[in-house]
């Protein structure tokens, strides 16, 4: 079996690990993302990540959750085989002969080609995932006594998108803070992952690690991938569920912008608590899934 179709096999395995782990977790995030700044003397919907799974799970029961599941769920198995079958032929280029063993920043520079390969693939599953996710909260600020609901699921999102926003193109705004996100987060997460790797096996050759190691570096890679771009990832989420037709943001830099300017710095990590209390699990459970699948297929 040749190594890509080993990558794809493997990446799509570890992309439903992380799905299945992560999802409730990044609902709550793009939930505290999306809700408008409080006007003076009020308080926000949410006052914090267990405010938020309050108030989700009393107004919606537990599948409120994982709405939005099913378009990553449709793209997971894509998402993750792209990301580890781009990193892996990557890393065929850069190896001087088939053994060689790889510097960090090798490992680096392959994270970043994969994170340009598969921004393509999150942009527009995020966009529909988003609108999903935020719905609830947007209809609820802006006034009603019922919940309007305005997506009836994933195809629903994509449909109304294409109709009415521009075609194509509509799926694929916010591709810039994507782009922005995807590349460095993920030359970090995977510099960091064989980092640590080499660090407790004490030298670069890593095959002989065991699962609590895989996890442990896995968990610190996930982390490692959202402390820099955080921010990037509020303008992403900001920008795929603004109004279309009367748009509160004309760009990146104008959501940037204007959230600095009416919530600050804390502004830019909405929501990060909870991404952070996410990656370790999530991430710890992509690279297991992908190294036990990848050497289970020799």
């Amino acid at each position: 079996m040749e190594d890509i179709v080993k990558d794809l096999i493997s990446g799509t395995v570890a992309g439903a690990t992380q799905l299945i782990i992560g999802h409730p977790f990044d609902t709550i995030k793009v939930k505290l993302q999306s809700q408008p700044s409080p006007a003076p003397g009020q308080r926000p919907k949410y006052a914090g990540p267990i405010d938020a799974v309050k108030q989700t799970l009393a107004a919606e029961g537990p599948k409120g959750l994982f709405k939005g599941m099913g378009a990553p769920l449709a793209t997971v198995a894509a998402f993750n085989a792209v990301l580890f079958a781009v990193r892996g032929q990557l890393e065929t280029l850069l190896r001087s002969e088939p053994s060689a063993l790889l510097t960090i920043n090798q490992h680096v520079l392959c994270g970043a080609g994969a994170g340009i390969a598969v921004s393509f693939l999150a942009c527009p599953t995020e966009l529909i995932k988003c609108r999903l996710q935020a719905q609830g909260t947007l209809s609820a600020v802006s006034g009603g006594g019922t919940m309007a609901i305005k997506y009836g699921g994933p195809m629903d999102v994509a449909r109304k998108v294409l109709i009415s926003e521009g075609g194509i193109r509509g799926l694929f705004k916010g591709m810039v803070p994507t782009m922005a996100r995807e590349i460095p987060g993920n030359a970090s997460m995977f510099g960091v992952y064989e980092l640590v790797k080499q660090y407790l096996a004490g030298g670069p050759n890593t095959t002989e690690l065991g699962r609590g190691s895989l996890i442990l570096a896995g968990g610190l890679a996930g982390l490692a991938y959202w402390i820099p771009v955080y921010p990037t990832d509020v303008v992403k989420s900001v920008i795929q569920i603004d109004d279309f037709k009367s748009p509160k943001y004309s760009g990146s830099i104008d959501a940037f912008k204007k959230i600095l300017a009416s919530e600050g710095v804390k502004g830019l990590y909405k929501g990060f608590s909870t991404a952070m209390v996410r990656s370790m699990p999530a991430n710890a459970g992509v690279f297991l899934a992908y190294e036990l699948t990848r050497s289970a297929l020799g």
